[in-house]
């Protein structure tokens, strides 16, 4: 099946307050974004790449791609929010596919670690799963709080914290932000969740994600990915089982 990584650049990163989108930092002498379709572009299970940017921002990253990655389709700009960017991605993707259903790696371009176990899993999952999520069990305890007052405890066990890739059959992820897009009361931050919400029949599969896969959401978070980065570890797994 055809296997298709979009990086989603498609955001500014106002909370890093870089004064540019973050994606175009860099990490080790690489922008973010460059980072991140290195690795998909090394994967063996995946056949093409899409680049997702903000607007004003596609040339640049044309340039700085070059001809260095021939999986890459196309730098394609994004919208107003993370869905609106999606929604672009996938209406891309579904005019090259001929009507044809294909695999779909959603991945945010501020996460420049992942790792090729982590792709070649998200790509085993999509040849059995329709949908699958990169996720990590939680190590803290978790409260549920409201108005500044613990509410409750969920089991710890139950519980992850997504990551990316998010993956998908471009028709079942089509068909849940078509949905989604209809609601105008929902403002979804996450993939799987749109699915979770509006295709409750489909399972949402987890592959297990790693602790070296972090986003860079604020500026001490680069240098916990430059450290990750200089410190020349493998990357590391979590120790439970995917659900």
């Amino acid at each position: 099946m055809r296997m298709v990584a979009v990086v989603l650049g498609g955001g500014v990163g106002q909370r890093l307050g870089a004064g540019l989108p973050k994606q175009l930092l860099t990490l080790g002498g690489r922008t973010l974004v460059e980072r991140c379709v290195a690795a998909f572009e090394t994967a063996p299970g995946i056949g093409e790449i899409l680049v997702v940017m903000a607007r004003g921002y596609t040339g640049q990253v044309e340039a700085l791609l070059g001809d260095r990655y021939p999986k890459v389709t196309g730098v394609i700009e994004g919208g107003q929010a993370r869905p609106d960017s999606v929604r672009a991605a996938l209406a891309t993707i579904a005019a090259g596919a001929g009507g044809a259903d294909c695999g779909v790696l959603l991945h945010d371009a501020a996460r420049p670690l992942v790792d090729q176990r982590i792709i070649a899993d998200c790509v085993a999952a999509l040849r059995v799963h329709d949908a699958a999520g990169v996720a990590v069990p939680a190590s803290d305890t978790m409260v549920v709080t409201g108005h500044g007052v613990m509410q409750s405890m969920p089991r710890r066990e139950t519980l992850h914290r997504c990551q990316t890739p998010q993956c998908f059959r471009l028709s079942v992820i089509s068909r849940a932000h078509e949905l989604a897009a209809a609601d105008p009361g929902f403002s979804p931050t996450d993939d799987c969740g749109v699915v979770l919400r509006y295709l409750p029949d489909v399972p949402v599969h987890i592959v297990l994600g790693s602790e070296r896969n972090i986003k860079v959401t604020y500026p001490q978070d680069l240098a916990v990915a430059e450290a990750l980065l200089k410190s020349g570890l493998s990357p590391g797994l979590s120790s439970a089982p995917p659900a």
